[in-house]
C-alpha cells in the first residue's frame, strides 16, 4: 500500500492591506486583477524564479489563472492564482507572489482582498 504524504503550506501572512503595501515606504497602490494572458506565459518561468509551472496551469481548460499586477502597470506581475470552479465551492489549485516576494527580500505586501475580488469575478463569469 502506498502511503500518503501531506503537504503544508509554506507562505506567511505579516499584514492585511487592502491593496499593495510597500514595505519601506509604507504606500499603497492599487491593483487589477485580470486573466492571464499567453503572451504573460514568458515572464512567469522558473527560469524568471516562480516557484509553480504556470505554462502547465494554463493548459488545464477547467482551471483560470489571473494575475495581480499595479493598477497602469499591468507588464509586472505580482502574484498568480489558478482557480477552478466545482460544484459546490472553487478550488484554489495555485496561489503564489511574485519571485522579488521571496521570504528576505519582501517588497511589498500583498492583500487577500484581491483574491476574494477575483472569487467574486469568477463567480460572474459563470453565472
Amino acid at each position: 500500500m502506498k502511503k500518503s504524504t501531506q503537504k503544508g503550506l509554506d507562505f506567511v501572512i505579516d499584514k492585511l492591506t487592502n491593496s499593495l503595501e510597500n514595505v519601506i515606504s509604507g504606500d499603497s497602490f492599487p491593483t487589477d486583477i485580470t486573466l492571464l494572458s499567453t503572451a504573460d506565459l514568458k515572464t512567469v518561468t522558473k527560469i524568471n524564479g516562480w516557484q509553480f509551472d504556470w505554462k502547465f496551469e494554463y493548459k488545464q481548460p477547467e482551471r483560470d489563472i489571473y494575475k495581480l499586477t499595479i493598477v497602469n502597470n499591468q507588464a509586472i506581475i505580482q502574484g498568480l492564482i489558478s482557480l477552478e470552479i466545482k460544484t459546490d465551492h472553487v478550488y484554489m489549485h495555485l496561489v503564489e507572489s511574485a519571485p522579488k516576494q521571496g521570504e528576505d527580500k519582501i517588497i511589498f505586501r500583498c492583500s487577500w482582498k484581491p483574491c476574494c475580488i477575483c472569487l467574486q469575478n469568477f463567480f460572474s463569469a459563470r453565472t
